[in-house]
């Protein structure tokens, strides 16, 4: 039997949407999504009949960070030769993941993401890349590897909300509930959650009016204020920095807990002295319906 496929793919009015098909594993991220991501957004890119693309997801999260359970088992396999940490190669690990994610950023076209649910750690590093991001009212945002074992990798933060309010976040770790993130200027807008489809395709096909070149020119004009910035410097800083904190003897001590009761209490102890995410009232709220 086949193993089931990331994405789904669906085009229509000039705009492309990509949707994360994997909703009992919370649409986490892993070497085949990545490689799945890449392909689709490749293709989008070279389709003249698209002229903008659409993140959405299916379930109960946007996307959830890593899968923790195939992360923290390759980095105690890694632990176990007994070799010293290589930051080259592990740059070259991470940066397989961080190209993929910046190409929502260098898609000549427009790229939006509609938000449901979770979009944390990882997720964030990919979302936050796109052009535009539109959330439901009960998604929530944040980067709970800032506490231990992870930086975020594209470096992001500063770009879309200022300096001082990403300190805030990232120094803590706290979660954003997403009118607090609209609030602040992570994302765009909150919507219903159940208009979160018909809200964000209106304005993909709104965008998808306006010749490819104008779109184009737009957003290259846009992106390189954040570039001129030094966005490429931030996110090589970030992407060293992810695999130094992986390897601080903090972050080797979470990856043997986790080996020893399994990723989710793990990831449990690191966040419920903050009583938020899964150990929040925001998780408890949802877990009801």
């Amino acid at each position: 039997m086949a193993e089931k496929r990331a994405l789904r793919i669906e085009t229509k009015n000039g705009v492309r949407s990509i949707i994360f098909a994997r909703p009992e594993q919370y649409n986490t991220i892993t070497p085949e999504f990545r490689d799945e991501l890449s392909q689709a957004l490749d293709a989008a890119d070279a389709d003249h009949d698209v002229r903008v693309v659409l993140l959405r997801a299916e379930g109960p999260a946007f996307c959830a960070g890593y899968g923790l359970d195939w992360s923290t088992r390759a980095q105690a396999g890694e632990n176990q030769r007994k070799r010293a940490w290589d930051s080259i190669a592990d740059l070259r690990m991470i940066s397989q993941y961080v190209n993929v994610y910046m190409k929502l950023w260098y898609l000549s076209k427009p790229t939006l993401a509609a938000v449901n649910g979770w979009c944390i750690g990882g997720g964030t590093d990919m979302v936050l890349c796109a052009d535009l991001i539109i959330a439901a009212e009960n998604a929530s945002f944040g980067y709970p590897p800032a506490r231990v074992w992870g930086t975020p990798t594209t470096a992001m933060w500063v770009y879309r909300m200022g300096l001082e309010r990403a300190k805030r976040y990232l120094l803590t770790g706290d979660e954003i509930p997403a009118k607090e993130a609209a609030r602040i200027g992570l994302i765009l807008e909150t919507v219903p959650e159940d208009e979160l489809k018909s809200h964000a395709t209106a304005l993909a096909e709104r965008m998808a009016r306006v010749p490819e070149n104008q779109l184009q020119m737009i957003k290259l004009l846009c992106n390189h204020t954040a570039e001129n910035m030094g966005l490429s410097t931030s996110r090589l800083v970030g992407s060293l920095f992810d695999g130094i904190a992986r390897h601080t003897q903090e972050g080797l001590d979470f990856v043997a807990r986790a080996g020893e009761v399994g990723f989710r209490q793990a990831v449990g102890e690191r966040d419920d002295p903050f009583g938020d995410y899964g150990s929040g009232p925001r998780s408890r709220r949802r877990t009801k319906k």
